[in-house]
């Protein structure tokens, strides 16, 4: 039999393996649970977000400011005399008595000054687009160019001091006669009626994400032209979700590949196969193709359903190889499922971490690139990415996939798979299988390169988290924690 039947053998055992464990017990939660999935959704969908429904008690004595704030569901409006409110002030989050408000200095009460000055600017916009002259309401027009900006350190040194301007009591007073002018050409080849019609839509159609956060402004339906409140960061927001959709099942898939090393130890079903003349690459290979087969047909059918080109699969595909590796690392160390389930949440924190966390620059700044998810989001908008960008993006993840790979295949023997040793000493053990006793120093010297990819994954993503901040604070807390980073890795021997 040849190394190829061998691998497909495997994998069929594997298939009917799981499918026959999960019959009994998992698959029918499984089909409940995504039942439950869709209803929720669906129901969702329908009704939108209510995480915030009725979270703040405002008191009025005016019926007109309460139906300013009373489309906003987070507020519950209460309608008293300017007495009543004021004796029952601890009461309320926010009163407003003859158009001013108070609010207790606690952490709710900021937070309902917050929510209450969004809508009173969201019911100015809508006061301004209804006037007569829509340029003296909106002055000022933006034509947004969006560009990526680079790292630049030296940029601040090419500027120039400007001194303040000096501080006068009394408002400016025109030198000259006052005359009336024309107006202004707007600069918007855009009819005054289109632009006050899409104003208005504008308004009534703000996503409830708005409501939780001030990060997203309005969309704008005029393209490229904004007003300034509708300016905001260009974040993928939709794109993130999507990939979220990409992700999830993906990692949900690798799960069952890590449950089922953990079971071939628990049960010593994996004496059987350690007993074949089989090697240990051709027995893992074999037990991962019907997962990684599974990967990738899910991969499918997602980009076909949203209607997305097939080289969406080459970005995801180092990540299933890196979810798949180290579900047979974890598989391979942990003890008891309940280490596995430590274990693994660890693992999907720091992994999910790493790969959403900079596709939120995506269209800011090119260290979005560090992830490879970010390559996703450039292809569903439209953009194509470079060979350059791919290899940036992806290379950690092909070494380390690689890495952990070679550590699960040396050691996928008896001694190490049945072993009850703590997870500080099998690390260790898994580590000294790389150690050649004919080549010493050699094996010293790989095994150190080995570890310099997830170095340099650790460095990145410090490199996302601080590169945001003001200069030179980033800069030097990238170099202390980049110097930290290498240090701590050498100094355990690696």
């Amino acid at each position: 039999m040849n190394v190829f039947a061998s691998i497909l053998t495997i994998a069929s055992w594997e298939v009917r393996k799981t499918l026959g464990t999960m019959g009994r017990s998992v698959l029918p939660l499984a089909v409940v649970l995504f039942l439950i999935l869709i209803a929720v959704t669906g129901f969702t969908a329908q009704t939108g977000l209510h995480l915030q429904d009725g979270m703040y008690t405002a008191g009025v004595d005016d019926p007109d400011l309460a139906d300013v704030i009373g489309s906003d569901p987070r507020f519950r409006i209460y309608q008293a005399t300017p007495a009543a409110l004021y004796q029952e002030r601890e009461s309320y989050d926010v009163i407003i008595i003859g158009g001013d408000v108070y609010a207790p200095d606690t952490g709710k009460g900021r937070a309902a000054v917050k929510a209450l000055r969004t809508d009173y600017d969201r019911y100015k916009n809508i006061v301004y687009s209804q006037q007569q002259d829509l340029f003296a309401a909106y002055p000022l027009w933006i034509d947004v160019q969006d560009i990526k900006s680079e790292l630049d350190f030296v940029a601040t040194q090419s500027g120039t001091r400007v001194a303040a301007p000096s501080r006068s009591r009394s408002p400016p007073v025109p030198e000259g006669p006052v005359a009336e002018i024309e107006a202004p050409d707007s600069g918007v080849d855009i009819p005054v009626e289109d632009l006050r019609t899409g104003l208005l839509e504008s308004q009534d159609s703000d996503s409830e994400i708005y409501r939780y956060t001030d990060v997203f402004g309005q969309e704008s339906p005029f393209g490229t032209f904004k007003t300034p409140h509708q300016l905001s960061p260009p974040l993928p927001f939709d794109s993130i979700i999507l990939i979220f959709v990409f992700i999830f099942p993906l990692y949900f898939t690798s799960q069952f590949f890590m449950m089922s090393v953990m079971n071939e130890r628990l049960e010593r079903r994996g004496e059987i196969l350690l007993s074949t003349p089989l090697s240990p690459w051709t027995i893992i290979a074999g037990k991962a193709l019907p997962y990684f087969a599974g990967m990738i047909a899910i991969t499918l059918v997602l980009t076909l359903w949203v209607g997305q080109s097939l080289s969406l699969i080459l970005p995801i595909l180092p990540v299933i190889l890196f979810f798949l590796a180290s579900a047979l690392i974890i598989g391979m160390v942990s003890r008891s499922f309940k280490e596995l389930s430590f274990i693994s949440i660890f693992f999907s924190t720091v992994a999910t971490s790493y790969l959403f966390f900079p596709t939120i620059f995506a269209n800011v700044h090119v260290i979005s690139l560090v992830s490879p998810l970010t390559l996703v989001i450039l292809e569903i908008q439209g953009e194509a990415f470079t060979v350059s960008q791919y290899f940036y993006s992806t290379s950690l993840f092909f070494l380390t996939s690689a890495v952990l790979l070679y550590v699960g295949v040396k050691n996928f023997k008896e001694e190490r798979l049945f072993s009850h040793a703590g997870l500080l000493t099998r690390i260790r053990e898994f580590v000294s299988e790389g150690i050649s006793r004919s080549h010493p120093y050699i094996s010293v010297f790989a095994i150190t390169a080995l570890t310099v990819p997830f170095v340099f994954m650790v460095q990145m993503m410090l490199l996302v988290l601080f590169f945001n901040l003001p200069m030179p604070l980033s800069l030097l807390l990238l170099i202390v924690s980049a110097a930290f980073v290498e240090e701590v890795a050498k100094s355990i021997g690696l």
